[in-house]
C-alpha cells in the first residue's frame, strides 16, 4: 500500500451512486470499556450532560446486542475494537500501566474470540516500557491475533518520535501491523486554547494534537528508520491531507535542521493511511482521497462517540464510483490489517 504504488484516485467526475446501495463495512476505530479503565475513561470525557454520559458509558461496557444491532444498522460486517482512550497512557505508574494493558488485552482476546466474524483487536500497550509494550504487542499478535495496536497520544509527555521508542517501531515494522494514533489531551494547554473550553477536546484540541505528532514522526525521521511502519490517523486525517503542498513548501523554504530524505508529503502518503471516523463529509472524504490516492482511505464511525447509522449512511451513499466505494469501506482495510470482510 506505499504511495509510490497508488494510482487510483478520486475522478473529477463520478457516477451517481445507487440509493439502495448497502456496503459491507469494516469499522476501525470503536470503542470498549472495562471497569478497570473507567477512572482513566471519566478523566479525560468531554463535558457532556448526564444523560449521555449514562448513554456512552453503557453503550461502551456492551459486547452483545446492543454494539451488534449498531453494527448492523450500519452495514458494518466487522469492527476492530479498542480501549477508549486515554487508557494507561496516562497512568504514572509503569507496572500497573502494564498490568493493566495486559489484562485490558485479555478481556479483549475473549470477547473477539466469541464474535470472531463480527470482532477484531488492536491491543493496548503501556509506552512507560518501550521494549515491554513491543512483546505486549507481539503476543497480542501471535498468541491473542490482534490485528494492530491503538495508541492514544503521548504517554505523559512522552511522543512516539522520541528515540527510546525505536525498540517498539522496529517490532511493530516486524510485525507487519498497524499503529492507530488516537487522540487524547494536551499535555499541557496551548495558550491559544485557554478560557475558550468551547475548543476543548474534540472540538478542536485534539484535531491539532493529532496532526502535531504525527508530523514529529514524520519529520524527526521514524519513517526514514522505519521505512514499512504505518500508522493511521482518525477524523480524515486530522487535516493533513490537504495540507501537504503547503507543508512541502514551507518545509523547503524554512527548515534548518533536515533530519529527513524526502518531503514530508512523501511519507504521509507511504506511511499514514486514514479513516473518516467522525467525519461523515463528502467534502473531506473526496480531498482526502484525492490527496492520498484510494487505497489509503478507510471507514470508520468512533462508536459510541458517533451515530452507526448516519456514518453507514455516508457511507453508502457517498458520490464515489463502486470501485472506489468498495475499497474505502473495506478493501483497503482487509489489506492493511489483514482482515476479511
Amino acid at each position: 500500500m506505499s504511495g509510490s504504488r497508488r494510482s487510483v484516485t478520486a475522478p473529477a467526475t463520478v457516477p451517481t451512486p445507487t440509493m439502495s446501495r448497502v456496503l459491507p463495512k469494516i469499522a476501525l476505530e470503536e470503542h470498549f470499556i472495562i471497569p478497570s479503565f473507567m477512572d482513566y475513561l471519566l478523566q479525560a470525557l468531554p463535558a457532556v450532560t448526564p444523560d449521555m454520559k449514562a448513554n456512552l458509558l453503557r453503550r461502551l461496557a456492551d459486547f452483545g446486542e446492543e454494539r451488534l444491532a449498531a453494527m448492523d444498522s450500519a452495514g458494518v460486517v466487522k469492527s476492530v475494537l479498542s480501549i477508549s482512550g486515554p487508557g494507561v497512557q496516562i497512568e504514572p505508574d509503569t507496572a500497573k500501566a502494564t498490568k493493566l494493558a495486559a489484562a485490558a488485552n485479555d478481556r479483549l482476546a475473549k470477547e473477539v474470540s466469541e464474535r470472531p466474524t463480527r470482532y477484531a483487536g488492536f491491543a493496548h500497550v503501556a509506552m512507560q516500557d518501550p521494549s515491554g509494550a513491543a512483546d505486549e504487542l507481539e503476543r497480542c499478535v501471535r498468541d491473542l491475533g490482534f490485528n494492530g495496536v491503538m495508541i492514544n497520544h503521548h504517554t505523559n509527555g512522552v511522543y512516539l518520535d522520541d528515540l527510546r521508542n525505536d525498540v517498539f517501531w522496529e517490532r511493530l515494522q516486524a510485525l507487519g501491523v498497524p499503529l492507530y494514533l488516537h487522540p487524547g489531551d494536551a499535555f499541557e494547554m496551548p495558550h491559544v486554547l485557554r478560557g475558550v473550553p468551547e475548543l476543548n477536546k474534540p472540538v478542536w484540541e485534539w484535531t491539532t494534537e493529532m496532526s502535531a505528532h504525527a508530523l514529529r514522526l514524520v519529520l524527526t525521521g521514524v519513517f526514514d528508520r522505519f521505512p514499512r511502519a504505518q500508522i493511521i490517523l482518525g477524523h480524515g486525517g486530522e487535516t493533513l491531507p490537504y495540507e501537504l503542498w503547503r507543508l512541502d513548501s514551507r518545509y523547503a523554504l524554512t527548515a534548518t535542521v533536515r533530519r529527513v530524505k524526502r518531503p514530508p508529503s512523501e511519507y504521509v502518503r507511504d506511511n499514514i493511511a486514514i479513516t473518516m471516523s467522525g467525519q461523515f463529509s463528502n467534502v473531506p472524504l473526496q480531498a482526502a482521497i484525492a490527496a492520498l490516492g484510494a487505497d489509503r482511505v478507510m471507514f470508520s464511525i468512533d462508536y459510541p462517540y458517533e451515530s452507526s447509522e448516519l456514518a453507514g449512511r455516508f457511507m453508502d451513499d457517498a458520490p464515489l464510483s463502486d470501485d472506489v466505494s468498495a475499497r474505502v469501506a473495506h478493501a483497503n482495510a482487509e489489506v492493511l490489517l489483514g482482515l476479511r470482510a
